[in-house]
């Protein structure tokens, strides 16, 4: 089932999320929702409080050498942190909770990530460039956060500004 996808400023996109502790059909329900919605939104990830679920579960799925997303390629992470990370990248974000804009972020340029699968089995993953900044962008929303609050004071106002303009305008 496609489900709506919270858009900025949304307060629950300041919720920070809770860990999953039960691994059940309720949990399943969710992942393959959340995978219709962020396909149906053409995402390469999102996070389940984009979704309006306060749980620390995001999906990523990242185009393949043709440009494709495989579902066999799909990353379930429950419960997922960063255990280490290095470097620095910069790298034009988007978001699906903020349609439309894309905004030069800086992040990590290599992570180690620890998450459970579906299952609630142990993965762990290194993932570094594009793929470390998909799990860090995922992961700012299980924080309660937007990757605009990445941006400088100065971009940050032009863009509440710019937003807050759009916004009146879609509702007229």
């Amino acid at each position: 089932m496609i489900r709506d996808v919270l858009t900025y400023p949304n307060p629950l996109l300041r919720k920070k999320s809770i860990d999953v502790v039960e691994f059940n059909d309720e949990l399943h329900t969710l992942l393959d929702d959340m995978y219709e919605t962020m396909m149906e939104n053409a995402g390469v990830g999102l996070a389940a409080i984009q979704v309006a679920v306060p749980l620390n579960v995001l999906i990523i799925s990242l185009p393949n050498d043709e440009d494709f997303q495989d579902k066999n390629d799909l990353i379930e992470a429950i419960n997922p942190k960063i255990t280490h990370k290095d470097g620095e990248q910069i790298f034009s974000e988007g978001c699906l909770s903020i349609p439309g804009f894309n905004e030069d972020i800086k992040r990590a340029q290599h992570i180690l990530v620890e998450y459970n699968d579906r299952n609630g089995k142990l993965i762990k993953i290194e993932a570094e460039d594009f793929p470390a900044v998909a799990w860090q962008h995922e992961l700012e929303h299980l924080e309660g956060h937007v990757f605009i609050e990445n941006l400088s004071v100065t971009k940050r106002k032009k863009f509440e500004k710019e937003w807050k303009k759009e916004m009146k305008s879609k509702k007229k």
